[in-house]
């Protein structure tokens, strides 16, 4: 297999000192071909430019014209997935968040769902106000979060204070199945504290929806962990209603590098390689150097 890409004639020429007809008689030859003609003809840079070839990063840019994004494609073209693979670690974060263009929306809110959660709340937080997310998510979410085990009581009863007392004896009722005559505010607090443990929730789930998204989102703001809790299905189809991919990629801007190279990987080989393109012309050719030498061999014989 050989890899036919642009070369800099140029400065092929001047690297090996050839005279203009020389260089013609070269038209269509290999650099390999060429090298191994005026190795035999008994010119000593012939012999240092093979060598030098395979271990000058410089050398190889320039010969190569690897500051082409397309010439980096061709030789990008030529490697399997695992190959492809091992230059996403080199790549910028921003250009890996650009690689992300090349999926659909519908890829792109699986992936989310495979994230860690701390990572898909904060993407969610980059398109939705607190606020909006508490309004947007299906009511068991927050049921979900107000019943958490280990959401502190205390705190809970705290929040309560902000919910008007109507609402509370409401909650009250719905689980003693008896009226509240006393609508002290804070009698009624230490009444539900006092519930025992299925009634304490089934009192908070109870809560009308309104009065339950400001009780949910008053304990989240102290605490954002909570947000954690809400299942990532529930995130992603809130996402996928109210935004589309380019304010999602922007958004995922703040994903860790770890997990913008797994789904980078997920690519077609075609569409990694047109990501890759885009990495540092210096790191490439060095990586190339160093972990594809066959490649370069390749490029060589071409």
């Amino acid at each position: 297999m050989s890899i036919a890409i642009d070369t800099n004639i140029a400065y092929l020429q001047s690297k090996l000192n050839l005279s203009a007809e020389k260089l013609e008689l070269y038209q269509g030859k290999s650099i390999e071909e060429v090298i191994e003609a005026e190795t035999a003809a008994g010119n000593p840079l012939a012999v240092q430019l093979a060598s030098e070839l395979l271990t000058d990063v410089n050398l190889l840019i320039e010969i190569f014209k690897l500051a082409d994004p397309n010439n980096k494609f061709i030789i990008l073209m030529n490697m399997d997935e695992q190959q492809l693979r091992e230059f996403l670690p080199l790549m910028e974060h921003n250009d890996l968040v650009q690689g992300l263009m090349y999926f659909t929306q519908d890829k792109l809110l699986e992936m989310l769902e495979e994230i860690p959660p701390e990572q898909l709340v904060e993407t969610v937080l980059q398109l939705f106000s607190q606020e909006e997310v508490i309004s947007l998510v299906p009511e068991e979410q927050l049921d979900k979060i107000l019943t958490y085990h280990d959401l502190d009581k205390n705190k809970v009863l705290q929040h309560l204070k902000s919910v008007p007392p109507e609402y509370i004896a409401q909650m009250l009722e719905s689980v003693t199945g008896e009226e509240v005559e006393n609508q002290n505010q804070l009698a009624m607090i230490k009444q539900v504290g006092n519930l025992n443990p299925l009634e304490y929730k089934e009192a908070l789930t109870s809560l009308q929806p309104t009065q339950k998204q400001q009780l949910t989102l008053s304990l989240a703001k102290e605490n954002p962990e909570l947000y954690q809790l809400i299942d990532a299905r529930a995130y992603t189809n809130m996402i996928d209603t109210h935004k589309q991919k380019p304010e999602i990629v922007k958004a995922m801007t703040v994903i860790e590098d770890e997990e913008l190279i797994k789904m980078i990987g997920q690519l077609p080989n075609d569409l990694m390689s047109i990501v890759i393109t885009q990495l540092d012309t210096e790191i490439f050719a060095d990586h190339l150097m160093k972990k594809n030498p066959e490649i370069i061999a390749d490029i060589i014989a071409g």
